[in-house]
């Protein structure tokens, strides 16, 4: 195998792809737990039962009126009533998908393990694969050839000689047309078509360690990305070109969101949670008054967001508040996923299947 870079090497780094920050999720593996990856996960379509319902869910979002919510195995939820009911949408594979999200109504995408994208034009009623784990690493490798870079290439080859084992954590569209993709190991891609084709990103010069990339939030005018160990980097030019940001903190973010009025808030490991401007110069701390991991956030309609702890805490900021406050919960349950239902309910994604919060407070 060719060799490769420090950042992609080690149990405890390949450990963290299990969950969030280490959560144990039932159906994920540790990747260094398997010789190989099974491939025929990616042409088995998700199987089709009532139990998906309780399925461990990872992230949920809105195409239009109707929330799409994607979890272990390939199992994609669909509800039309702002979260009360759910019926299983059918997907072309079996693997679990960790993000998903709509440029509209009809056009959305979700991507998780094995590297797989997965495309809906039909507002999540139906699914077709456009990349995985193999198809990236051909790309990746056949960019590294192109690009004279040594060490890419030493990298890209890695990559295909292990298999699609390499998870995408987030995704992210400007539109129908221009989105982003990132995941593992500095795993970065962009497609211009829809995801007809989708390329990877030069961002080897802010990320030289190849470190896990969490989040990452597009406009027409930038690109910000963050992941493992405080990583914060930002394209102005379409992906072309990345550089990194003063990160005001070493710990891993989980999630990074972009509020209506353009700030953008960073959340991770131990309570952390920053806020910057819609250039992404100054991060300033929030007060979020909680040790627990934010992996799932959520933006309120008057500029404000919510926060949400892998223990099931739910934490509310109004606008250009520095401190959380602490929503009361029934019922505290594990939750990766959040989103903003049509009627104003606060829809979680829990690894015990989908939750409602009908009451959100809202000033």
């Amino acid at each position: 195998m060719a060799p490769v870079s420090a950042a992609r090497s080690g149990v405890s780094r390949r450990a963290a792809l299990v969950g969030l920050a280490g959560a144990a999720v039932p159906g994920l593996l540790p990747l260094y737990a398997v010789a190989a990856p099974a491939p025929a996960a990616l042409s088995r379509p998700a199987l089709m039962s009532p139990k998906a319902l309780g399925a461990a869910m990872l992230a949920v979002t809105r195409a239009g009126g109707r929330l799409v919510a994607v979890g272990e195995r390939g199992t994609v939820l669909l509800s039309d009533d702002h979260g009360q009911h759910w019926r299983q949408a059918a997907v072309p594979v079996q693997v679990t998908l960790t993000c998903v999200t709509f440029a509209d109504e009809r056009h959305g995408w979700t991507a998780g393990h094995l590297g797989t994208i997965l495309h809906s034009d039909d507002g999540g009623q139906t699914w077709r694969k456009q990349l995985d784990g193999i198809a990236a690493a051909a790309r990746m490798a056949e960019a590294a050839r192109a690009s004279g870079d040594a060490e890419a290439l030493a990298d890209a080859q890695a990559l295909v000689n292990e298999g699609p084992d390499k998870p995408f954590f987030d995704l992210s569209f400007i539109d129908a047309q221009r989105g982003f993709a990132a995941g593992a190991y500095g795993l970065l891609f962009a497609t211009a078509d829809g995801g007809k084709t989708w390329q990877p990103l030069p961002a080897r010069s802010a990320n030289p360690q190849g470190l896990h990339l969490y989040g990452l939030r597009a406009t027409a005018g930038q690109l910000v990305v963050a992941g493992e160990q405080g990583l914060l980097m930002r394209s102005v030019d379409g992906g072309a070109s990345f550089e990194a940001l003063p990160s005001p903190y070493k710990g891993s973010f989980l999630g990074l969101l972009q509020t209506p009025g353009g700030h953008l808030v960073v959340h991770g490991l131990r309570g952390s949670a920053y806020r910057a401007g819609p250039g992404a110069s100054r991060w300033d701390r929030l007060e979020s008054q909680t040790a627990a991991t934010l992996g799932a956030s959520a933006v309120l309609p008057n500029g404000g967001f919510v926060l949400v702890s892998q223990i099931g805490e739910v934490l509310i900021a109004p606008p250009d508040a520095a401190t959380l406050r602490r929503l009361p919960v029934r019922e505290a349950v594990p939750i990766a996923g959040a989103a903003l239902a049509a009627d104003g309910a606060l829809v979680l994604a829990s690894l015990r299947g989908m939750r409602r919060l009908a009451s959100l407070p809202i000033e």
